[in-house]
């Protein structure tokens, strides 16, 4: 039996829970035993043949929103059902009908060869296919004399191609998330590498020529740090402290931006709501995460480093001197205990930054409108929106840093 009718007979059944996984296959009880990979006759509507593995997963999992069925496939790395496939596959496998247009069954055995595997079961290589092949002539037709016989006419007849350069090209059942993931962090440590490098090399030639000011400092050049060690920095002095800037985000998830998500926001230009973030990472709190601007307008500029913290009230004294950004909730009460007199000598020191949803009412950011703030506002839908907002972020920054850093 093929696998799309042994899984509509299990769910008709109602022995859905006799369909296990064992390693690399699906059992159907003692049945049945087919490969994960294996492709089904069914065809979804975007042209590629569902596998046992998906359709398996989604009739166990039909009853669940289509939103949190395709955001779970993806997590454990299954292929999903689209929308406009969902109903009439469940109606066929349910039984509500018997047919549909979307299933493509595979060819039956050649008629004219009965002793012959199906053109489905044929492979090129399999020396027993042309064996049979000849026996069945000879059985057949009467042919005595191999002469008479076109044995490659034959074999031609059966084949089928068994893929094309397009399904080659679609690496269906084939997850490069652990690729990307692995060759992301192996980037990320070759910069911060060759980043320590030019800093160390522009900190020993500034030592060598004895020189504190004569270009190679200014934490805001394009080198992106200060390559002269100074004194920290108080903040009467209006400069940036040593070591790497700090970006503070609430810890409230009523705000747009948190520590679980600034980091593809701020990196990659994607907006990714908190609530979903914390499932990805399981409610794991990350103390303190490392940002860099990927993106620029200026394809040569090196990055800088930052970090980011929603936990104020660890900071030390001289970790302050290093905060050069905040994003705010709009609320007096979160920088409460913060070493300024009032928001309007922090925002003179630190650069504030609003995130709204573009029609979020106006009355949201009413304490906001008497701040020194940046409102940056984004899309509640159009993702290919944020990378704009968050470049505009990043300019803002960059030359509040510059200014800084010159004053």
């Amino acid at each position: 039996m093929d696998p799309l009718s042994a899984l509509r007979d299990f769910t008709i059944r109602g022995e859905l829970d006799k369909i296990v996984r064992v390693n690399g296959e699906f059992r159907f009880g003692s049945d049945y035993s087919f490969p994960c990979s294996a492709e089904t006759a069914y065809r979804s509507k975007q042209g590629n043949l569902y596998t046992i593995e998906t359709l398996v997963y989604y009739i166990k999992n039909h009853h669940i929103k289509h939103t949190e069925y395709l955001q779970n496939a993806r997590t454990q790395g299954i292929s999903s059902v689209t929308f406009p496939d969902r109903k009439p596959l469940l109606d066929y496998l349910t039984g509500k009908v018997s047919s549909s247009d979307a299933i493509e069954f595979l060819v039956p055995q050649n008629p004219k060869f009965p002793d012959l595997p199906s053109v489905d079961e044929y492979r090129p290589e399999d020396p027993v296919i042309v064996g049979a092949a000849i026996d069945a002539v000879d059985e057949d037709d009467g042919f005595k004399d191999s002469t008479n016989v076109d044995y490659m006419a034959m074999i031609r007849a059966i084949e089928r191609p068994l893929k094309d350069r397009e399904s080659l090209l679609e690496c269906k059942n084939r997850n490069f998330y652990n690729v990307l993931v692995t060759s992301t962090k192996r980037e990320e440590e070759r910069q911060r590498i060759e980043s320590q490098q030019r800093k160390d090399g522009l900190v020993a030639k500034s030592r060598l020529m004895g020189s504190d000011d004569r270009g190679l400092g200014g934490y805001g050049d394009d080198l992106g740090y200060d390559a002269n060690p100074k004194p920290k920095m108080h903040l009467k002095g209006g400069k940036i402290g040593e070591g790497v800037p700090i970006i503070l985000v609430p810890s409230a998830f009523q705000t747009l931006i948190t520590i679980y998500n600034v980091k593809e926001f701020l990196e990659d230009g994607v907006f990714i709501p908190t609530d979903v973030k914390v499932k990805q990472m399981k409610g794991a709190r990350p103390d303190c995460v490392t940002v860099q601007k990927k993106f620029s307008r200026d394809r040569d500029r090196v990055v800088t480093a930052y970090e980011v913290r929603d936990k104020p009230s660890a900071l030390k004294s001289e970790d302050w001197d290093r905060v050069v950004a905040v994003f705010v909730l709009g609320k007096e009460w979160q920088f409460k205990d913060w070493p300024f007199k009032d928001h309007v000598e922090i925002f003179n020191k630190i650069i504030g930054f609003f995130m709204r949803f573009e029609d979020d009412s106006l009355e949201s950011a009413k304490n906001v409108k008497q701040w020194n703030v940046k409102i940056i506002s984004i899309s509640k839908n159009k993702r290919h929106q944020d990378r704009a907002a968050a470049l505009e972020v990043w300019d803002r920054l960059e030359e509040f840093v510059r200014s800084r850093s010159h004053s």
